[in-house]
């Protein structure tokens, strides 16, 4: 069965009026960010976190501003608690837009390492991406269209001292993108990533203030500076949208040069 090209649909190619999008891990950072950019282009965005009063706050914060947000509270590590959770949300209107956003850090030497800090960067980072990508697959398969994009990381081409399993996981999903959208681009669905490079967020706070990282970070970096959340939005927008109908299995960086650079 052939698939239709999305833009023969629309004539305008960013415009994401009357679709739905969930984004997991936006209370707050990135998925926050990427929540509020989404609805400034007419999605109507439904945030996830496990804790409900910090969701709670978020989406107060998005309706004030006059976007249409829903919430939905569980445990993107949980099999049982993914499933009951995008089924409720289905339940109220299909999802057109899933971000893979929940992430955790933890920075130590790799000869230290704690196993179970190990486990824990696993399960959040990647195993969370694995179960909510299939659970909203299997609900936009039937419809043959939907767009999933999952939160890389400069990480997932370099490395840094410190920080191995976070690299590993980030890694990982780098080519899980590539093996979602290898199994689902005959369904119509179109699978892509975002690797960010340094942003100034809670996850990167300890970094952000420690003068000698920020100058390390400067000098590195083509375009001089850490990157401001909002800039990942166009990215995020033009994957969501039309425009990325041919797009599929890529990894996007955001990372103000430093990939392209030595």
């Amino acid at each position: 069965m052939a698939i239709e090209s999305e833009c023969t649909m629309t004539g305008n190619l960013f415009d994401l009026t009357g679709k739905r999008a969930l984004i997991t891990g936006s209370s707050m950072g990135i998925g926050f960010a990427l929540a509020r950019g989404l609805a400034q282009y007419g999605a109507s965005v439904v945030l996830n976190a496990r804790d409900a009063d910090w969701l709670e706050a978020a989406a107060d914060i998005l309706r004030g501003e006059g976007y249409s947000i829903e919430t939905a509270a569980f445990d993107v590590t949980d099999s049982a608690a993914v499933a009951e959770g995008v089924a409720g949300i289905e339940a109220n209107g299909a999802l057109d837009i899933l971000i893979n956003n929940a992430g955790m850090q933890f920075r130590a030497p790799l000869e230290e390492f704690p196993d179970d800090q190990w486990e824990l960067l696993l399960k959040t980072n990647i195993t969370s991406a694995y179960l909510v990508g299939k659970a909203v697959a299997k609900a936009m398969i039937p419809r043959r269209v939907g767009k999933i994009i999952n939160i890389a990381s400069i990480q997932s081409e370099l490395a840094r001292p410190g920080i191995a399993p976070y690299t590993a996981t980030k890694g990982a999903i780098r080519n899980l993108t590539k093996g979602m959208a290898t199994d689902w681009a005959k369904y119509g669905l179109q699978v892509n990533a975002i690797a960010p490079g340094y942003f100034k967020t809670p996850l990167n706070q300890a970094l952000v203030d420690d003068p000698k990282f920020s100058a390390w970070l400067e000098a590195r970096t083509p375009a001089g500076r850490w990157g401001n959340v909002e800039e990942l939005v166009g990215a995020a927008v033009f994957l969501s949208g039309a425009g990325s109908s041919f797009v599929m299995g890529q990894t996007i960086y955001v990372d103000g040069g430093m990939t392209a650079a030595i």
